[in-house]
């Protein structure tokens, strides 16, 4: 499947991006044999997101269901063909040259501020999808700043057998290609998608959110394993 991109004009709001984002994502999913189900809609809420990380394919997974725009470094925008693509969908691009979170944690907030919903992964890496590992919270100050809900999601991708697919888990020493090759082999992937109770940063600090975050993602995770998986 072939996607032409068109590169996103400043002048126009991002919000209305957010359908064609969403339609996008879901093409690039199933290109790859991969069904996206909503156990429960998704609400089109404003806020800061977050899901639990278990492959590159949460990218297309996360943007076909919720209203939200994704984080890139600044250098990217300028590749011949990924920058291309990432300005097609708005991707919000972030400065790293000093590599400050708290930095980070601004621009995001100033997003925020302008009406863009944005996701990230806090626990910062991949996993097998099986857990919710250690959540890094130091983003989650742009909620608190903006005091807008932190809307967390968790993702299980599942084989045709009704078991958690390995194969399209992509972390350990497992390398890109080979995990493109392992998802394009396997087909009949689901993607069942859980969206959770917002947490609101009003009466919170920082760990506090953190704490939260890590007890709410768990147990959505375990929920949404109860009720998706048959074997």
């Amino acid at each position: 499947m072939v996607y032409e991109a068109k590169a996103y004009r400043s002048d126009v709001p991002r919000n209305r991006l957010t359908p064609y984002v969403q339609k996008f994502c879901r093409k690039m999913a199933n290109s790859f044999g991969v069904n996206v189900v909503q156990v429960e809609p998704v609400p089109q809420r404003h806020g800061l997101w977050v899901s639990n990380h278990v492959s590159w394919l949460d990218i297309p997974v996360v943007g076909s269901v919720a209203p939200v725009f994704f984080l890139s470094k600044a250098e990217i925008g300028e590749w011949p063909i990924f920058g291309r693509l990432a300005k097609a969908g708005g991707t919000l691009f972030i400065q790293r040259g000093s590599g400050d979170v708290g930095s980070v944690s601004d621009q995001i907030a100033e997003f925020l501020s302008e009406g863009s919903s944005v996701v990230f992964f806090p626990e910062a890496t991949t996993t097998d999808g099986k857990q919710i590992k250690k959540i890094y919270g130091k983003l989650l100050k742009a909620a608190i700043d903006t005091d807008l809900p932190v809307c967390p999601m968790v993702i299980a991708y599942v084989d045709k057998e009704g078991k958690l697919s390995d194969k399209a888990a992509y972390y350990g020493e497992r390398t890109m290609v080979q995990s493109l090759k392992s998802v394009a082999d396997a087909r009949g992937i689901t993607a069942y998608v859980l969206p959770l109770e917002p947490i609101y940063p009003e009466g919170r600090d920082q760990r506090e959110l953190t704490e939260v975050l890590q007890a709410v993602m768990q147990r959505g995770l375990k929920d949404l394993h109860e009720r998706v998986l048959t074997a």
